[in-house]
């Protein structure tokens, strides 16, 4: 028995995924130019992680830290990219960053801030003061980029081992499509990029991944049933009948998110950001990038042994029957 819900999506389905491919190709090459004049004329925002600034702690003794309050007066006194977060059991602390100060140098800005918040908020006590430099923030950005080539070399390793090369070269490049799509976004609307971000592009590599796994699955078990089926139409019917799981599995991701999106504030929102787009993405990759790489180049249809199922021959009664017993 189906859930509820579930009855109404869409069953039986005859999209023709495969005929969109050349569409899809032009707009994915269209938005990676984008991206890539992006970053050339805009860049990244890198935050306090990438780009060095000022951090230091806060208390308040008896009572929570007032982290909006905070970031008001951080941002009045002419404070960029600034993050408040609150922490220990009674939130009566709370970690402050921020990126540089308008018209005071680098070095008396945690001094400068100290004195403001000081007469702001009586009471409240200033410890771990600091200055990030942009060296030791630049080797962390490096180190950032190699955790992610890392996490896309064995991730080729491990299709190349599971499926096929080209299965493998196919998934790396869908991935890399999601990145520089999702890092052109984020220089686009000048969000943002912090070690959260990195720490998002992972999981978004992870999601995308995923999704590449199920579909080579589904794919790989038709080539072995329908050998003499043209490949095409065997990507067709490998998408419709994992399509109702698509639906599902990415609405619920995007569902799960959306309130951190709406309501996690500032903090939250470059990483949640980042996930709901790598998610839509990594879904759209998965179908127009990372299968027609497979369309084009082939794929082994499995062993002599198993009985090849012709869908384009006989009647649609035979047909149908065909696929009920594959």
């Amino acid at each position: 028995m189906r859930f509820p819900l579930t009855r109404y999506l869409p069953h039986d389905t005859k999209v023709d995924f495969v005929r969109a491919a050349p569409i899809a190709a032009v707009l994915s090459a269209l938005a990676l130019i984008g991206s890539v004049v992006s970053f050339t004329m805009l860049g990244l925002n890198l935050g306090v992680d990438f780009a060095g600034g000022s951090s230091m702690q806060v208390n308040t003794p008896g009572r929570a830290a007032p982290v909006d309050d905070l970031r008001k007066a951080l941002a009045e006194i002419g404070a960029h990219d600034v993050l408040v977060q609150s922490f220990g059991e009674r939130g009566d602390a709370a970690t402050v960053r921020f990126k540089d100060i308008e018209g005071v140098e680098s070095n008396q800005a945690v001094k400068f801030v100290e004195q403001k918040l000081g007469q702001r908020f009586p009471g409240m006590r200033f410890q771990g003061g600091e200055t990030i430099s942009p060296t030791v923030s630049g080797e962390l950005f490096l180190n950032g980029l190699k955790a992610l080539g890392i996490a896309l070399l064995l991730m080729l390793a491990y299709i190349w081992f599971r499926f096929q090369l080209q299965f493998g070269l196919g998934a790396v490049a869908a991935v890399f499509h999601d990145l520089i799509l999702t890092m052109g976004l984020l220089s686009v609307m000048q969000i943002e990029f912090s070690m959260s971000s990195i720490a998002a592009l992972l999981t978004v590599i992870g999601y995308s991944m995923n999704e590449k796994v199920i579909t080579f699955d589904r794919l790989r078990e038709n080539l072995r049933k329908y050998k003499t089926t043209p490949l095409r139409d065997v990507i067709n019917l490998s998408e419709n009948e994992r399509l109702s799981r698509t639906l599902i599995t990415g609405t619920t991701a995007i569902l799960s998110l959306a309130g951190a999106l709406v309501w996690g504030g500032p903090v939250l929102f470059p990483l949640v950001f980042t996930m709901v787009f790598g998610v839509m993405i990594g879904t759209y990759s998965s179908i127009y990038v990372a299968l027609p790489i497979i369309l084009l180049w082939g794929a082994k249809r499995g062993g002599d042994d198993e009985t090849p199922i012709d869908l384009t021959k006989g009647t649609s009664v035979q047909r149908q029957a065909a696929v009920r017993r594959g």
